[in-house]
């Protein structure tokens, strides 16, 4: 079932440097302070440690003891505990060295805490420039979940430079970059944090092993992260919450008492030939993989003792490797098939369906309003709820029936444009509304003058859901045919092969594109291609893009914040104190 991408297409470039240098960066911290060490650690970062530098490196460096932090706020509470501490030394007369390390990078504000809490004085504090965890082969992320929530409602700025940072080190290791092309206000100001931080730093020729960079903010494309997810690995991440690139299986997965932690990423052979399809067409490919290998070990059955230890030394281990994945993701897929089928999941689909299209909306009204009425599950009725908002210029009522406490989360939904009230007099809805703008338009032979709207819609709406079934793009609407044919000829016909003159004018007035051309490139453009999104990506916009690569013959790297879905967006938006 796994698809073959093109015999063209480049190799990835080995991203695993980018934890060793975390790793190293980690041990030089820790051994500067000599001896036996306590270690306490933010409950966020254990995941990410662990993908890093396991128990044993840390105890390899004299880490005697391991502590977790779960208070929070974090810097609060830590400079609390830190100095109860530090006066309990004190009184008893004991003497400790105290060192602080914040990652991805220190703030002023985390110093300022500590003197108002009068420790500062007795601690040194370091910083852990810890910016980039592979994932995958092609997923990188910066692990800043709360990148969104501070970034695109608060209006807190203080990541930009992060983001910044990181894209400078992945362009120090493996650019320099041919173009960078930013879609958002965020993406201009990353853009030229990063940019900054290239003309200030040391200039090293070397060969560039990605071509072009493409910035897209989060807030240009709500409606995909609202919608539900059908590829397997989706799914998998919106049941079990993949957290640093594992998922933890409960007991009604393993079948057995205990929990099982497992990496989720290329390295499984099943899951890497499940990941990208869509869930109806999961089951069928496990049933086969089982049959082939009850087959492969069917094979033992009358070999002689030679042939026998070299399927015991060759293939055994393999296949029991593979027969407990396979279990895994059987037991997996039962388990989501189970939840989706109480959720009433065909009508979610079909109601998300007609929303995006601009069909029997009165029908999706009732839906949602049921859905409301029944509380089957907050998070999914605000999600249908801005969807409806979305697609119909604004929602023409509201809703209190989860209690008052919730008229923050209302507050910020409405701040952040997910959320609106619907104008009087507005009849028409947003799709219906591009669609004859673009009918007329087509007709007229004036296409560009409207790729303005269209893309603000959501250029991948349309990626995000082209790799689900082979029959997809023939049931699409106008607009979504059309967003997947801007996409595709536009960005790469045009941009990517050189004639941004037929669509650089287009790309700024719509997107405040920022352009950079390197004169000290001369080599052709490459077909790797790094797509960063700032507040975070979807699994299922991660599948899309690889669907594109193999199709055209490139290789997309995502590089995000962080990974999120439908019920991460808005829960980083809920603000429910009674």
């Amino acid at each position: 079932m796994a698809h073959t991408g093109r015999r063209d297409a480049p190799e990835l470039p080995d991203f695993s440097l980018l934890k060793r240098l975390a790793r190293d960066q980690l041990i030089y911290l820790l051994e500067q302070l000599p001896g036996k060490k306590d270690l306490f650690i933010d409950a966020d970062l254990m995941s990410l440690l662990d993908r890093i530098a396991n128990v044993t490196t840390l105890k390899q460096h004299e880490v005697d003891k391991l502590y977790k932090v779960e208070l929070k706020p974090i810097c609060m509470a830590f400079s609390t505990n830190l100095l109860y501490i530090v006066n309990s030394d004190k009184a008893s007369g004991r003497f400790r060295r105290y060192k602080i390390i914040f990652t991805p990078q220190k703030f002023y504000a985390c110093e300022t805490v500590l003197e108002e809490q009068g420790v500062y004085g007795d601690v040194t504090t370091d910083e852990w420039a810890f910016y980039l965890l592979p994932l995958d082969d092609d997923i990188i992320s910066l692990e800043l979940p709360e990148f969104f929530r501070d970034n695109f409602l608060e209006g807190d700025q203080r990541w930009v430079t992060t983001a910044g940072s990181a894209l400078r080190l992945v362009y120090s290791l493996y650019g320099p970059f041919s173009k960078v092309y930013g879609i958002g206000r965020c993406a201009k100001m990353v853009y030229e944090s990063w940019r900054d931080q290239v003309e200030d730093g040391e200039q090293k020729a070397r060969q560039p092993e990605i071509g072009n960079v493409f910035l897209i903010d989060r807030d240009v494309d709500f409606v995909t992260p609202l919608c539900s997810q059908v590829v397997y690995e989706g799914l998998v991440d919106d049941i079990f919450r993949i957290k640093c690139g594992s998922v933890e299986f409960g007991p009604e997965v393993t079948s057995s008492d205990k929990s099982l932690k497992v990496m989720v990423n290329s390295q499984d052979k099943v899951f890497n030939e499940i990941r990208n399809e869509h869930f109806s067409n999961v089951f069928g490919f496990l049933s086969q993989k089982a049959r082939n290998l009850q087959t492969a070990y069917d094979k033992r059955r009358g070999m002689d003792i030679q042939q026998m230890k070299t399927f015991v030394s060759e293939e055994l281990k393999g296949l029991k490797q593979e027969h407990r994945l396979l279990s895994l993701h059987i037991g997996a897929s039962e388990c989501i098939m189970k939840k989706k089928t109480k959720q009433d999941f065909q009508e979610l689909l079909k109601t998300e369906h007609s929303l995006l299209e601009g069909f029997e909306v009165r029908e999706c009204i009732s839906f949602i309003e049921e859905h409301i009425n029944r509380q089957i599950s907050m998070i999914d009725s605000l999600r249908l709820l801005c969807l409806l908002s979305i697609t119909e210029n604004g929602e023409s009522y509201k809703t209190s029936s989860y209690g008052i406490e919730h008229l923050l989360t209302f507050a910020n939904l409405k701040q952040i444009g997910l959320l609106v009230e619907q104008q009087p007099g507005e009849t028409l809805t947003v799709m219906e509304s591009k669609v004859g703008k673009l009918v007329n338009d087509k007709t007229a032979g004036k296409i560009q003058a409207n790729l303005h709207d269209i893309t603000e819609a959501s250029i991948s709406l349309t990626l995000a859901h082209t790799s689900y079934s082979p029959s997809l793009l023939e049931t699409l609407g106008l607009v979504h045919q059309y967003l997947l044919k801007f996409f595709l000829n536009i960005i790469l016909e045009k941009v990517l092969r050189k004639k941004p003159h037929q669509i650089h004018d287009v790309f700024f007035n719509c997107s405040h594109l920022c352009a950079v051309q390197r004169a000290k490139i001369k080599t052709d453009p490459q077909r790797i291609i790094l797509v960063m999104f700032l507040g975070g990506c979807t699994y299922s916009e991660i599948s899309a893009l690889r669907f594109l690569g193999r199709e055209k013959g490139y290789k997309f790297i995502v590089l995000t914040t962080a990974i999120t879905n439908s019920a991460r967006l808005l829960e980083a938006l809920l603000d429910n104190h009674a």
